[in-house]
């Protein structure tokens, strides 16, 4: 693994690195007959291996929680935002691209009273 989880954290698993290059040179001195032209290619490649697997799991795992942390976020603003839609009498068209973000956003009352008409349709 390798890459930058956002948040400030990135872990660095083991990486390749391929680096090519191009040098060119050339010479022009007072006599037109010594001009030399010179040119050089090359690559380089590099391998880096963390010697501590510890510390890339640990990483790993600040990842993971901070991923976890990001979503609890994003579903609670969510939440958020379509109850505040709810209460100014607005919700999302129905068929449009963005209807089930706010489906599953009831409020309490309706709850209770579903549960309270499921509890009289059990007693009769």
């Amino acid at each position: 693994m390798g890459g930058y989880n956002g948040r400030g954290i990135a872990c660095n698993g083991p990486t390749m690195t391929f680096s090519p290059f191009w040098l060119a040179s050339e010479n022009k001195p007072y006599d037109p007959e010594s001009y030399s032209r010179g040119w050089n290619y090359g690559a380089q490649i590099n391998f880096m291996v963390p010697m501590d697997s510890s510390i890339t799991e640990m990483c790993k795992s600040l990842a993971r929680r901070q991923n976890e942390k990001m979503r609890v976020d994003y579903e609670l603003v969510r939440a958020l935002k379509c109850a505040e839609l709810m209460k100014k009498g607005f919700t999302l068209r129905p068929g449009s691209r963005v209807e089930h973000m706010c489906n599953d956003i009831v409020p309490i009352v309706s709850l209770l009273e579903n549960q309270t008409t499921k509890n009289n349709d059990s007693t009769n």
